[in-house]
Parts: C-alpha cells; structure tokens; sequence
C-alpha cells in the first residue's frame, strides 16, 4: 500500500448523524467524499500499518471512552467547522503521537485543534453567511466519542482499515 493512513476519533452514531447531515446540507456537494469526522492525524506511511492498527486496539481497549463537547463554531475562511473540547482525547492523542514519533509529518506534530468540517472549499462570503447562521442558535453541548478509526487516503473517499471501540 501506497495511500497514507488518516487516523480519525469516532462519534456516536446520533453526533454522527448530525454531523453527516449538516455537512450533506453544506459541503460542496462534488467535494464531499467522506463522513463528518475529527482527524487525529493526517499522514502516518502506509509501511507502519501493522503497528497503526496494533496501537489503536491497544489504546482503544485500555482507555475508557473520553468525554467530549462542542464548545463553539469556527469561521475556517472558506467554510466552518464546529470545535471539539477534549482533554481526555487530546490525551489519547499526545499517546498516539510519541507513538509514533518520528512518523509523523509536521502538520501531526503539532497538537490539532479538534473539530468537525461541516462546510469547506466555499466561498468566504458563503462561509460566513452559514457561520452567522449556525452561530445565531448554537448552545455549547457534549459530544459522544465512540473509538478509533483508521483510513487510507486515495485522493477520494477513504478506505476504512478498522475501527477500535474504547473500552465504554
């Protein structure tokens, strides 16, 4: 295998849905080529994949399922974003990322600013219209995280390697 692995936090199946709705009402419709989803990390090499999935069951089965919540939205420029408050997830992260130290591209060096894309790749007029809209009624409220996800990027959809659920 050739495609970079994309490692992903999973939600429950209602966020999932709401999420998948709102970016099915607002993404670019031609670009919209996967789930909503909280990426962990954006490029680990494809030659690691055993030791990928090793360490996401590893990781999913010790740790218990982290608390997360929606805390605000985000004005991206060309689309918007809802940010993800999780100190307990960006834990499991910052495992994950000494993990895989020296693996790891700049961009999953740094440590992410969570969040859902539910609009990307628009104009920032449009971006900023959806951004007042979606501001205009937005009450901060928890998030279900499910597991871990592991994806191969092929330029289009993902192909999904597996998913590991926390341990509840």
């Amino acid at each position: 295998m050739t495609a970079p692995i994309i490692i992903t936090a999973e939600m429950g199946k209602a966020d999932q849905a709401w999420a998948n709705g709102l970016r099915r009402a607002h993404y670019p419709a031609d670009r919209n080529m996967v789930d909503a989803h909280i990426t962990l990390f954006h490029h680990l090499p494809p030659g690691h994949i055993a030791e990928v999935k090793a360490r996401l069951a590893a990781l999913a089965a010790e740790c218990p399922t982290p608390k997360a919540r929606l805390s605000d939205l985000m004005n991206l420029g060309g689309g918007v974003a809802y940010r993800v408050e999780s100190p307990e997830l960006l834990s499991i992260r910052d495992a994950l990322a000494e993990a895989f130290r020296g693996l790891l591209i700049p961009q999953d060096q740094a440590r992410p600013r969570l969040h859902i894309t539910v609009q990307n790749k628009v104009e920032p007029a449009i971006a900023k219209a959806l951004y007042e809209t979606l501001s205009s009624n937005f009450q901060p409220r928890s998030l279900s995280i499910y597991g871990l996800a592991a994806y191969y990027y092929r330029g289009g959809p993902w192909e999904q390697i597996g998913r590991w659920a926390f341990r509840g």
